[in-house]
Protein backbone atom coordinates (compact mmCIF):
# COMPACT_ATOMS: atom_id res chain seq x y z
CA UNK A 1 0.00 0.00 0.00
CA UNK A 2 1.64 3.39 -1.04
CA UNK A 3 1.21 6.29 1.72
CA UNK A 4 1.21 9.61 0.78
CA UNK A 5 3.11 12.62 2.68
CA UNK A 6 2.03 15.85 2.62
CA UNK A 7 3.62 19.41 4.19
CA UNK A 8 2.14 22.67 3.82
CA UNK A 9 3.40 25.78 4.79
CA UNK A 10 3.48 29.22 3.03
CA UNK A 11 6.96 31.00 1.45
CA UNK A 12 5.87 34.61 3.01
CA UNK A 13 4.86 33.56 6.73
CA UNK A 14 6.00 33.44 9.59
CA UNK A 15 8.79 35.93 8.82
CA UNK A 16 11.40 35.90 11.57
CA UNK A 17 10.64 38.83 13.69
CA UNK A 18 15.05 39.53 14.47
CA UNK A 19 15.88 42.08 11.33
CA UNK A 20 19.20 41.95 12.72
CA UNK A 21 19.79 38.78 10.94
CA UNK A 22 19.39 36.87 8.05
CA UNK A 23 17.68 33.78 8.79
CA UNK A 24 17.56 30.24 6.71
CA UNK A 25 15.16 27.76 6.90
CA UNK A 26 15.57 24.09 5.33
CA UNK A 27 12.33 23.52 3.41
CA UNK A 28 13.36 20.58 1.31
CA UNK A 29 15.88 17.91 1.21
CA UNK A 30 16.31 15.99 -2.42
CA UNK A 31 19.08 13.34 -3.24
CA UNK A 32 22.36 15.86 -2.81
CA UNK A 33 20.45 18.85 -3.13
CA UNK A 34 17.58 21.26 -0.84
CA UNK A 35 15.69 23.95 -1.27
CA UNK A 36 16.02 26.68 1.16
CA UNK A 37 13.68 30.16 2.09
CA UNK A 38 16.59 32.83 3.10
CA UNK A 39 14.92 36.11 4.50
CA UNK A 40 16.93 38.97 4.82
CA UNK A 41 16.74 42.56 6.14
CA UNK A 42 19.45 44.61 4.40
CA UNK A 43 21.99 42.23 5.02
CA UNK A 44 24.77 41.62 2.66
CA UNK A 45 27.97 39.53 2.83
CA UNK A 46 31.16 41.17 5.27
CA UNK A 47 33.49 42.89 3.03
CA UNK A 48 35.98 40.91 1.40
CA UNK A 49 33.68 37.35 1.70
CA UNK A 50 32.85 35.27 -1.28
CA UNK A 51 30.80 32.24 -1.54
CA UNK A 52 33.10 29.57 -3.19
CA UNK A 53 30.30 26.39 -3.18
CA UNK A 54 30.50 22.68 -4.41
CA UNK A 55 27.23 22.72 -5.46
CA UNK A 56 25.42 24.74 -8.15
CA UNK A 57 22.46 26.94 -7.07
CA UNK A 58 19.36 28.40 -8.98
CA UNK A 59 18.02 31.90 -6.78
CA UNK A 60 14.94 33.53 -7.34
CA UNK A 61 13.86 36.97 -5.38
CA UNK A 62 9.61 36.71 -4.12
CA UNK A 63 9.67 39.91 -2.72
CA UNK A 64 12.00 42.80 -1.75
CA UNK A 65 15.33 43.45 -3.40
CA UNK A 66 19.46 42.58 -3.96
CA UNK A 67 22.56 42.73 -5.53
CA UNK A 68 24.87 40.52 -6.49
CA UNK A 69 28.33 40.77 -6.72
CA UNK A 70 29.80 37.71 -9.12
CA UNK A 71 33.97 37.47 -9.63
CA UNK A 72 34.47 39.04 -13.34
CA UNK A 73 31.77 41.15 -13.92
CA UNK A 74 32.26 44.49 -14.03
CA UNK A 75 28.43 45.16 -12.74
CA UNK A 76 26.04 44.51 -9.97
CA UNK A 77 23.45 41.92 -10.90
CA UNK A 78 20.17 43.65 -9.67
CA UNK A 79 17.68 41.19 -8.51
CA UNK A 80 13.68 42.23 -7.98
CA UNK A 81 10.98 40.03 -7.46
CA UNK A 82 10.46 37.13 -9.78
CA UNK A 83 14.28 37.87 -11.11
CA UNK A 84 16.79 34.47 -10.80
CA UNK A 85 19.89 33.62 -11.58
CA UNK A 86 21.31 30.36 -11.53
CA UNK A 87 24.89 30.45 -9.83
CA UNK A 88 27.53 27.25 -11.31
CA UNK A 89 29.42 25.89 -8.34
CA UNK A 90 32.73 27.57 -7.82
CA UNK A 91 31.77 30.95 -8.95
CA UNK A 92 32.86 33.30 -6.89
CA UNK A 93 29.69 35.86 -5.31
CA UNK A 94 28.90 37.86 -2.82
CA UNK A 95 25.49 39.55 -1.60
CA UNK A 96 26.47 42.87 -2.16
CA UNK A 97 23.03 44.92 -0.68
CA UNK A 98 19.41 43.70 0.14
CA UNK A 99 16.79 46.23 0.75
CA UNK A 100 16.29 47.67 4.26
CA UNK A 101 13.01 48.88 3.75
CA UNK A 102 11.49 45.56 3.40
CA UNK A 103 12.28 42.06 4.22
CA UNK A 104 13.84 40.44 1.20
CA UNK A 105 12.42 36.65 0.58
CA UNK A 106 14.56 34.35 -1.53
CA UNK A 107 14.40 30.92 -2.85
CA UNK A 108 17.39 28.97 -3.47
CA UNK A 109 17.61 25.46 -4.80
CA UNK A 110 21.04 23.72 -4.32
CA UNK A 111 21.80 21.11 -6.56
CA UNK A 112 24.47 19.29 -8.25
Amino acid sequence: MQTTELVRGNIYAPLAADRGAEHFDKLIKFGAGEMERIVSYGQASPEGFWYDQDRSEWVVVLRGHAKLEVEGLSELVDLGPGDYVNIAARCRHRVAWTSTEEATVWLAIHYE
